[in-house]
């Protein structure tokens, strides 16, 4: 049911009640379940990508396959929907503009333009004063020299656009090295950053709402294995000080980009007990996932209230949890034993839909609850274990 005129002016006129339908560019997994959240509170979603039988087109509505360069095919989509949401950010700038001509784009265009790019967003960052680790942009492999030399080795080279799971990103240790780094990365603009010794990898997912209210989680830290987010454990076991200051940090930088929908900040903490802002992921994030089970909360009806205007809920934590990545390496020898790990009565799986297990793509994941976040950890580390068993 649609919220009557009534309703709609006391909660504000801007609000899209249920009922309605709700736009998503992109189609993997943050899609899939953000339309299942969605699909719960009563909206219809239609979600657009390149690809078909996608986790996201499963789920929705509607599944518009066409490219994001596709105007015409785009304002068609924009046309049957109230709200347009992101669960992919490298969609292109004319696209968003596009769509923005017809129906509210949530977070904005302008946030997305600033995240989807490490060069911008880092400018973004320290522009406003938020802590970044000492970073240089170069777009030449002279300008790639002088930047190393003047933050000194060893450093971290990340190409500026199209970077996730490690991809784009190489590690310069001597200057001897920067030919071979340049060549290898495509010889494009990067970002250079100073490489720290770390303590623990952080997030905080927040959401923003219409009316500038905020809801952060508590932090999560996250442990990864050849780049790709392993297991995420929940609440982080950093000091209380880093755990405020890190959910103060996410708070300003959405109130700064008046940012609307769910923010992921990730945050290196460093062994001297520093704080910096790695990067921004202008959408669900992997790390949230864990939220669906042990928030009263999850991050994706977050999203799904925050883009129509309605109240934030909750994001209290309900119990110490854990999260495990499920990827296709697990297919190697055959199907994963789904019995064996459902044996584990209190863990929850979550499978994507994806029809084909490559190495390193995100296939499922793992979720526990428990008395302290080791108990949390110990237990979805032993049902993913069982998979293979």
């Amino acid at each position: 049911m649609t919220l009557s005129a009534a309703q709609q002016s006391g909660a504000g006129a801007r609000v899209i009640g249920p009922g309605a339908t709700l736009g998503v560019l992109g189609s993997g997994q943050l899609g899939r379940m953000f339309t299942i959240a969605a699909r719960r509170l009563g909206y219809r979603v239609h979600t657009f990508s390149p690809d078909q039988d996608t986790p996201t087109g499963q789920v929705a509505d509607v599944e518009v396959t066409a490219p994001y360069e596709d105007l015409d095919r785009l304002r068609a989509f924009a046309s049957g929907v109230h709200v347009v949401t992101f669960e992919f950010e490298n969609v292109p700038a004319v696209a968003v503009d596009a769509i923005e001509e017809l129906v509210p784009v949530r977070p904005s265009g302008t946030a997305l333009f600033t995240s989807q790019q490490r060069g911008r967003e880092k400018a973004f960052l320290a522009e406003h004063g938020f802590p970044t680790v000492p970073f240089a942009r170069v777009d030449a492999v002279d300008a790639l020299r002088d930047a190393v030399a003047r933050i000194g080795v060893p450093v971290v080279v990340k190409t500026a656009a199209f970077g996730y799971d490690g991809k784009g990103q190489r590690k310069v240790s001597s200057p001897a090295e920067i030919d071979h780094v340049w060549a290898a990365i495509g010889g494009r603009e990067v970002v250079v950053e100073k490489f720290i010794n770390l303590q623990a990898e952080i997030s905080v997912i927040a959401a923003r709402g219409l009316d500038g209210s905020v809801e952060e989680y508590v932090p999560f830290e996250n442990r990864h294995s050849r780049h790709i987010l392993d297991v995420t454990t929940a609440p982080a076991v950093v000091p209380a000080a880093i755990a405020a200051r890190a959910r103060e940090i996410a708070r300003a930088i959405l109130d700064q980009l008046q940012y609307v929908g769910v923010l992921c900040v990730e945050f290196f903490v460093s062994t001297d007990t520093q704080l910096f802002v790695n990067e921004l992921a202008p959408r669900p994030h992997n790390s949230g996932h864990l939220t669906i089970d042990a928030a009263v909360t999850s991050q994706f009806e977050q999203q799904v209230r925050a883009i129509t205007g309605l109240p934030l809920g909750s994001a209290e934590l309900l119990r110490p949890a854990a999260m495990a990545n499920i990827l296709g390496d697990l297919w190697v020898d055959g199907e994963p034993n789904w019995a064996a790990a459902c044996a584990f009565t209190d863990v929850k799986l979550h499978l994507y839909g994806k029809a084909e297990a490559r190495p390193g793509r995100k296939m499922g994941h793992l979720t526990a609850l428990g008395r302290t976040v080791h108990d949390a950890q110990d237990r979805v580390i032993a049902a993913r274990d069982a998979l293979l068993s």
